[in-house]
């Protein structure tokens, strides 16, 4: 019997191989459905202990006028980013495991996730009010020297990262606001000031 080249029987072993290893759609559908459940979801128990109700401490860290306000809003910002990824928490096990909402104690779960919806539109609503605030004076006006300079009231790429965080329906226009005070302050005597809070120095747009 004629012997195949070395190469030739290679490629009929893979080719016969590949044919050998081919899978129907369904087969395909449970080792996607396999890959899926990899990513477990948070227990019951998990989720029983993730709440919205311990945000006192940093919320008055972000509302005590007597910070700076690069710092405080920087709160703001962690603060509603954490609260929104508890309520994605919350959701996306709920989306995985429908039944955790009907088994056992699974009404304190609802609950927790409800008190989080509501802080989380609290909070929003307290940050929005804040950064609003600051886009619409956000230089100062300080003597130094004998002569008046404008500077910045605040860090302008963290108030950036304020209204991207909102995402409100005007983001564009927030943003342009931000980048004509920039250029105002680029255009002053002095160079702009960092992330100071500008409590007794006399506001200007």
């Amino acid at each position: 019997m004629r012997r195949l080249p070395a190469a030739a029987t290679v490629l009929f072993l893979s080719v016969t191989g590949c044919a050998g290893k081919e899978i129907t759609s369904d087969e395909r559908l449970d080792r996607e459905t396999a890959n899926l459940a990899v990513k477990e979801s948070p227990k019951a128990g998990e989720l029983e202990k993730l709440n919205c109700e311990d945000t006192a401490e940093e919320l008055n860290k972000a509302r005590n006028v007597n910070r700076p306000e690069t710092e405080r809003l920087a709160d703001y910002i962690t603060l509603y980013d954490s609260l929104r990824k508890r309520i994605q928490t919350f959701d996306d096990a709920m989306t995985r495991n429908p039944d955790l909402q009907y088994r056992e104690g699974a009404t304190s779960i609802v609950n927790a996730r409800e008190v989080c919806i509501q802080q989380t539109a609290d909070v929003r609503g307290e940050f929005e009010t804040y950064v609003r605030e600051l886009v619409d004076v956000p230089t100062v006006q300080e003597i130094k020297g004998g002569n008046t300079v404008t500077i910045a009231r605040l860090d302008f790429n963290t108030l950036r990262q304020a209204i991207e965080t909102l995402n409100p329906d005007d983001k564009d226009s927030l943003l342009n606001r931000v980048g004509n005070a920039e250029k105002k302050v680029s255009a002053s005597t002095e160079p702009p000031a960092e992330g100071t809070g500008g409590g007794k120095r006399r506001g200007g747009k």
